[in-house]
């Protein structure tokens, strides 16, 4: 019998968080897996353990620039996340969502390859609505400091959907709601690192505005099968399709629970909120169950605790070395 070809697959941001994770999915899969990465926010330290797999291929690549390589799939992940990075160089970031999708359709045009769009639920911006559905069209500020990420990706879902009406290509956009797990950056401003990178450290735990403000958590095992899913479904399944865990508490609460989960001392400090910071995060992912099949699974307190783990050993050089200074010291 001849042997069955493997699924050739890119996954542009590869060397990040969601995309080693989403890496190692489809290496599990049985794909083979070519990672792009311009290491911006990036780390080799996400991909080493891939690096001596057979099937698995690592290439240094900016997005802004054209891309040939012979591929069935791609993933586009390539942009940085969080507010601290995706603010550092605003117009980079803009560039690279609009710049890196264009790059990335045209090639998925040349080699008829099936592309998937990690957008996000920062496109429906502070919102009116809640929770939030696909059909809603968002509350973005197109000239604050955050419109560079919020707009950057709306106009990279644009351009997916002319792709899919002007050429007929065959795309996938997921809208990717806050999201967890292991590899999260420990300086990357994201709420959930930030706390559990406070709470180990001892130091306050810094919540913006009075604590009300809420969101939804997604553990990132949950989210890569997710993508997988809708990657794998029907071809009249284009999306947006929202991504993530419908289970909303209030940063105070998270707070609370990583201050528990991690035993610290911490005591929560209020600062002033950030221009444009959502009021709400939920997602409306009625149609991931009907299209996908897809319902997250991690409880949260399972997925903090591998994420605590995790930041526990990261940090575990800096935490002793704190710690022998601070007995000398008494």
């Amino acid at each position: 019998m001849p042997v069955a070809l493997r699924k050739r697959v890119l996954v542009t941001g590869g060397a990040g968080f969601l995309g080693s994770h989403l890496c190692e999915r489809l290496l599990a899969d049985g794909c083979e897996v070519l990672c792009v990465d311009n290491f911006f926010t990036g780390r080799r330290e996400n991909i080493a353990h891939l690096m001596s797999e057979p099937y698995f291929e690592m290439l240094r690549h900016d997005v802004t620039f054209p891309l040939y390589v012979e591929v069935d799939e791609i993933y586009n992940l390539a942009c940085p996340a969080s507010p601290i990075h995706y603010q550092f160089d605003p117009v980079q970031t803009t560039k690279t969502s609009v710049h890196g999708a264009i790059n990335m359709l045209g090639l998925a045009k040349r080699v008829k390859a099936k592309i998937l769009q990690a957008s996000t639920s920062e496109v429906y911006g502070d919102p009116q609505l809640h929770p939030q559905p696909e059909s809603y069209r968002g509350s973005v500020n197109p000239v604050g400091p955050r419109a560079c990420y919020d707009e950057g990706k709306r106009c990279a879902e644009t351009l997916f959907f002319d792709y899919y009406r002007q050429h007929n290509l065959n795309i996938r956009v997921a809208r990717i709601f806050n999201t967890y797990g292991p590899r999260m950056l420990p300086n990357d401003g994201r709420v959930v690192s930030n706390f559990i990178v406070q709470a180990l450290k001892g130091q306050n735990i810094t919540v913006y505005g009075d604590g009300s403000q809420t969101r939804s958590f997604c553990y990132v095992d949950d989210l890569v099968d997710g993508l997988v899913r809708l990657m794998n479904a029907p071809d009249e399944v284009t999306g947006p399709v929202n991504i993530g865990n419908p289970r909303e508490m209030t940063i105070l609460e998270l707070a609370q629970r990583v201050i528990d989960l991690t035993g610290s001392r911490s005591q929560v400090v209020l600062r002033p909120l950030p221009q444009d910071d959502p009021l709400q995060r939920q997602p409306d992912i009625t149609l991931a169950k009907k299209a996908l099949g897809w319902n997250p699974t991690i409880e949260l307190e399972t997925g903090l605790d591998s994420t605590v783990a995790y930041f526990r050993e990261l940090l575990a050089f800096e935490l002793s070395e704190a710690q022998t200074i601070a007995e000398v010291a008494e």
